[in-house]
Formats: structure tokens, sequence, C-alpha cells
């Protein structure tokens, strides 16, 4: 059983290296290129001799070595990390050579080296720090980096401010790191009192840094592009002083690997330039095709910027995208916190284009911004509740409507004030997208918002409680803001556009995100049904085989099929995912599944995948606890569901239970001062736990209904039943009462 679950993760740990999470000694997380395919193999299987570029390009494969990192995971950048844009950029070089990328994954770090002097991969992309002895080993691509190693404290902890002052504190750093050899230098030559701590073996840098917070540890290291990317969403630590000079980082090729190593040098020095993540830029066109990257402002809502399962979705970034790879730019998206900040950081500098549904107001165009043609237009309309009878704008007497201030609604409804109507104007919190106003209409937390037409669409589509009153004059055009003076940009993007729109792209993703009511509806919804026959599902028995292969209750997996899929093998969402498990393509490739229409295929790798999740979570925790957050990670994803029982323990909750404890924390996720400091950031919290709850229901309602009548697997019963049932109560928390 311990090497077949090694085997899934060996194969399911690429989806999580394509966000290659933060690795042991001088590794970053990160996020994946999503246009990028990969294939996978593990390092035992690796028999390919040692090769030079004649013979990676006859293979048509190039093989590049990371470490495995369990506790990775991908999540929606506010800034690109260290290791995503290396990924990105050999991506990029396998493109330019007509070369497929295959990860090969190297167990631990440590394996890396001795992986590719085998022969067992062709290069190192790893955030590796060139040093001496790895230079007697293997051979360096030029730095595509340079960084310093810092020192990182506690927060409050003013102690430690020179390299010195770690005399007799406690250090934790990874043995296998260049920190750890540095470290022990200095213990054994100058400061031997430093109590030199090894990481443990699979604990990630999360946890480390909560160790450092909560003072179990004094201090510990990184390097300085790692270190500046916690710091964008983590403020309980501190860089306290550099550790080292100046370090190069680069890729590492076998030293018999002389073709490999040119063709890598010429391709960074003359077709891609790495760039400072803190530097601004004010470029036009010219500047931006040298840095060969086109940074793009979005924020995450549904119509925009999301991620669904493991990939990044959304109809203006895919258009932004399309515009990338139309300019053959790497795209790279920053998310600002609130939507105040986005227009700002566009005049800062600090990207190049701003995204997100914007009208081209005069508000905004006085801020010293122009906008490209329009590629889209939408009523807004006035949203109320279902059974609210407003019909007519003469009805707004009396009435409290809730927008963001920086929002064009505002505009609108200022216009409206100016002609003598008389309503209430409220803003909104900025950090609020329109679909969770939408939502707290629904929930009679609002009493009136703005939206235009096609995010309405999406929450009407998922059977949201509002409907539209009436819509405010005529349709409203949406633009792209740029800076204004940058008038290459602004002529590629609108030839783009006038291109593009109405062309077959833009209307198969319009139909995609907004006008196919199925492709939205994620979520099955409504009753149980149960037939009077003994068969809960047309695939009871296949469910059978695979939830006894891999200990599930096979009852639950048929609870979960219906939630995903309501039985239909053909099913297909709105982001891609398939079958009657709703796997996305990439995940059920790793895994080996490569017919998702097909009932077998579909239900065997929604039940690998469910096994893989479950073993993300201690074998100490309770049974029922590991189910129910599986459960939600199938959902949102392991990495908000970390970051939710992080939170729950410093909520004083319960992390080691799911119902009505670490699920409100996942509700608080939502919430811009918690997301700011969750390493995977904002989650819409309500509909992971909504899933794992109407699924523990409907799973109660067949065992109590058919449980008389259908045999059970050997591994499941009541007992089992009974302890899922005592992780928590009956009813679900609402977001109110969570969020206070």
């Amino acid at each position: 059983m311990l090497k077949r679950r090694m085997r899934i993760l060996l194969h399911l740990v690429a989806v999580a290296l394509l966000a290659l999470g933060l690795l042991q000694g001088c590794v970053g997380d990160s996020q994946a290129n999503d246009g990028a395919q990969h294939s996978t193999m593990q390092l035992d299987n690796a028999d390919e001799s040692q090769r030079d570029f004649d013979a990676i390009k006859a293979s048509g494969k190039l093989r590049i070595i990371v470490p495995a990192n369990i506790g990775g995971g991908r999540y929606l950048p506010r800034r690109g990390s260290p290791v995503s844009h290396q990924q990105d950029v050999v991506d990029a070089f396998a493109d330019f050579h007509g070369l497929q990328p295959e990860l090969v994954i190297a167990e631990s770090f440590a394996d890396m080296i001795p992986a590719l002097v085998a022969g067992k991969g062709d290069l190192i992309v790893a955030n590796l720090t060139v040093t001496d002895a790895r230079r007697q080993q293997i051979a360096f691509s030029v730095p595509l980096a340079h960084v310093r190693e810092k020192v990182l404290v506690r927060k409050d902890d003013d102690s430690i401010n020179s390299v010195a002052d770690l005399d007799g504190k406690k250090v934790m750093v990874s043995p296998n790191s260049t920190f750890w050899d540095s470290l022990s230098w200095l213990k054994q030559n100058k400061y031997k009192s430093i109590e030199l701590l090894r990481r443990p073996r699979g604990l990630v840098d999360e946890d480390e840094l909560d160790l450092l917070a909560q003072g179990v540890i004094d201090a510990t290291i990184r390097d300085s592009n790692v270190a500046e990317m916690y710091a964008g969403y983590r403020d309980d630590f501190r860089i306290a002083v550099n550790f080292s000079g100046q370090r190069d980082i680069a890729w590492g090729v076998r030293k018999n690997a002389p073709q490999l190593l040119n063709a890598l040098n010429q391709y960074l020095q003359l077709e891609h330039m790495i760039e400072d993540a803190n530097e601004v830029h004010f470029d036009d066109l010219d500047g931006i095709r040298k840095r060969k990257v086109l940074r793009v402002l979005l924020r995450n809502n549904a119509s925009s910027y999301f991620l669904y399962r493991g990939e990044l979705m959304g109809f203006e970034y895919e258009m932004a995208r399309a515009f990338a790879g139309h300019l053959g730019l790497r795209l790279e998206v920053l998310v600002p916190p609130s939507h105040l900040e986005v227009l700002q950081w566009l005049k800062q500098g600090r990207a190049d284009l701003a995204i997100g549904f914007l009208e081209p107001t005069a508000r905004r165009k006085a801020m010293g911004v122009v906008f490209s043609e329009p590629y889209h237009e939408a009523y807004q309309h006035v949203v109320v509740h279902k059974d609210d009878a407003l019909s007519s704008i003469d009805e707004l007497v009396g009435r409290n409507i809730s927008v963001r201030l920086t929002s064009a609604y505002w505009d609108s409804l200022v216009k409206l004030i100016g002609k003598g109507y008389q309503f209430g104007l409220h803003p909104a919190d900025e950090d609020l997208e329109t679909e969770q106003l939408i939502r707290k209409v629904a929930r009679g937390e609002l009493d009136v918002t703005l939206a235009d037409g096609h995010i309405l669409d999406i929450e009407l589509a998922k059977s949201t409680a509002v409907r539209s009153a009436f819509t405010l004059g005529e349709k409203r055009p949406h633009a792209v803001a740029l800076r204004n003076n940058n008038p290459q940009l602004a002529k590629a993007l609108n030839d783009f556009i006038g291109q593009t729109v109405r062309g077959e792209l833009y209307n198969v993703l319009y139909a995609k995100y907004f006008t196919s009511r199925k492709s939205i509806r994620k979520l099955a919804r409504g009753r149980v049904d149960i037939s009077e026959s003994k068969q809960l599902s047309p695939w009871d028995e296949i469910t059978r085989k695979y939830a006894l292969e891999y200990g599930f209750d096979w009852r639950l997996i048929v609870a979960q099929m219906y939630q995903e899929s309501r039985f239909d093998p053909k099913a297909k969402s709105f982001a891609g995912a398939q079958g009657l498990m709703q796997l996305m393509p990439r995940t059920a490739k790793s895994i080996g599944i490569n017919n998702l229409t097909d009932p077998e295929s579909s239900i065997k790798g929604g039940v690998k995948y469910m096994d893989w999740l479950r073993d993300r979570f201690d074998d100490g925790l309770p049974v029922s606890t590991r189910l129910w957050m599986t459960l939600a990670s199938y959902n949102a994803g392991h990495g908000h569901v970390r970051d939710a029982r992080r939170l729950a323990e410093q909520k004083g909750w319960d992390s080691n239970r799911w119902f009505d404890h670490t699920e409100k924390a996942m509700l608080l996720l939502a919430r811009k001062e918690y997301a700011n400091k969750a390493r995977f950031g904002y989650v819409d919290g309500e509909e992971p736990v909504r899933y794992v709850r109407e699924i523990r229901d409907r799973f109660d309602a067949y065992v109590k209904l058919k449980g008389d009548n259908v045999a059970m697997s050997a591994q499941a019963g009541e007992g089992l039943l009974a302890a899922l049932k005592s992780d928590g109560g009956n009813a679900a928390p609402s977001a109110e009462s969570a969020l206070e």
C-alpha cells in the first residue's frame, strides 16, 4: 500500500510542482505557468543514459529535475514567486526548441544533484544557489537572479540585529541547505553557543515561520527573494540582517552537456531577462518586449481571475494570456489587495495594464490613465432580493444602495441623486467583489446593490436568491486601463481587441464564463432522490470496487459524485472539469486517467485523487476530520484548508475538527484582513463549507434510507459512520456568524 501511495504521490505532486512550493534550503513557493503542459516521471523509472542537447532534441523531451514538496500547493499569487518565474522561463525555453517539458521528481532537495549526475534528468530548476562545492559536481547556467541570505526573526524581537547576535540563539534551517553549512562553520569557529537545529523532514516553510512567530525558535535563514515573497503576506516576522554577501541563483547542468549549457545561456542572455519583482517600470512596448514580461493587474473574482481545482481561470485572465502570447510575452498577474489600489498600482509603474471590466469614466481618466477600445459592454442592473417588489427607478425613495466608492456604479448613482432621486447611498468595502455584494443582498444583509449583467448572470445561474429590478440607462463599455504615456502598447492592444472581439476565442470564452448556465453551475443542487431500487446510482458496483481498494465508504463517494455531476458521465463544468467526479484533465492525466467521460475511469480517478489528498493530512487526525478536510480540499484545494487550520488555531478553535471549527476559519478567509495573511490568499469559503455539509447530509441520508438494503464494503460500517458524524454539529454556520 505504501509503495502504491508513493507512486500516486509522485504522479500527483507534479500538479503541485506546477506551482512549486518552497523547497528546502534555497527554494521559494511558486505557482505554475498555466500554458505549459508537463508530463512527469519518477526517479526510480528514469533509465535514460546521459545525453547532451542533440540527444535531447531527438527525444523531443526536456527532463527538468525538481524536488518533491509535499507541503506545497497552488495559489493565486499576489506577486510572482522566484521559482514560478524560473518555471515559466524553462517552459518558454522548451517551447522555443520544440521540446515537451517533463518533470523528474527527486525525493528531496539533496537528491537533485546526484540525480542529475546519474543522467536521470537534463537540468535542475529550483532556485539553486551557486557554490564552489556544487561547481565541483555540476555546471551552472548564467545567473538568473542575485540574492543575499537573510536572517529572519520574530517581528517583536529586537535582540538580533547582527550575525553575532545569533550566539546563544536557536536557529533552525534545513541540513541540506547552504545555510546549514555556513552556520556550522560559524558555530565551530566563531559563535560556539549558536543552537543549530535541524529542520525536521517534511516540515514546510509555513510551519517553520509559525514556530518562529510563536517563539519556539529564534531565527531562520532564507534567500532574499524568498523572504520578500513571504513578507508580502505575513507580518509576524522581520528581516533582521544580511547573513551573506551576494550569491547567484542559476540552473544546474551536467558537466558533460556543453551543448545544453550553451543553448540555455544563449536563450537566457539573448531571449529573456529576469527582472527584480520590486522594480517599477513605466516603459512602453519596446521596453516590455525587452523584459519579456507583460504585467497585468487583475482582482480575484468569478468573472476575471480565480483558482479552480488547481487551474487559473477567468474570462479576462484568459484574454490577457492570449494577448501576451500574441506579443510573444510571458504573462505575470498581480493581485492588488483591494479595488482602491488597481489604478494606483498602474500609475506607480507596478504593472503595464489594469483589467477588471473597467468602465472608462471621467473620474478614472482624471487620474492620468487612458483606456483601450471597448472589448465588452453590459447594462448596470439594480439588484434586489428575489422576493423584493422593487420594479422602477421611482420606487427607490427611501431605499439603501451599497456599492464600492471606486466603482462606476457609484458614479451612476451620484448622477441619479443629482437629478433629484432620493435614496441612501452607502460605500461598500473596497476589498469586496460585486458578486459578494450580490450574495449579501440575497442573505438580507444589504438592501440593494448594482451589478453588471454578466456578473449578475453568474449568480443567477448558481441560484443566488436575487433578481434584477431594472437597468440603469444604456449598456456601458468596458475597456483596459493603461498609463497615458504608452502609445505603442495602446496600439497593440487596440489591434488585438479589434481582431479578437466577436471572434472565435472571444465567443468561446464568453460562453464558458457567462452565458451557459450549465457550465456556470458548478455544484449540483436539490434534494437527494433515492429510488425504491437497491441502487443509489447507476455506478454503484464500480464505486464499491474502487472505494474498497482505497479505503473509503462507497456511499460517501456516491454522495460526492451526485454533488459533482448528478451522475452524468458527460458532465463538464465551466472551468473544464469533466466526468462523474469532475476532475480537471491535467489532474486526471497526472494520475494516469486519460478518458474522463468513461464512468469507470472517472470514478477511479476521483477516488485516487481523494486518496492522495487524504494522505496530505496527519495520520494522527481523527478519521472523520481527515475525511471532511479531504472533501474540502477536493473542492477548494489543500492549501486553503491548510490556511484555515492555521487560522482556526489562532482563533482558539480546534484545528483537528472540521465542523464548527476549521470550517468557520475557512469562511473567514473571504475577508481581506485574514486572506492577506494566508499563504494561499482569498477563497470563497462558503463554497467548500456548503460542499462538505451537503455531501455529509446526503451520505447520512443514503445510510439511513438504504443502509439496510445495500451491501457495504468490508472496510465500511456503522462504526465509521458514527465516527464521521461525531465530528460536528448539524447546523451549518452562516457567513455572518462566522465573520463576527
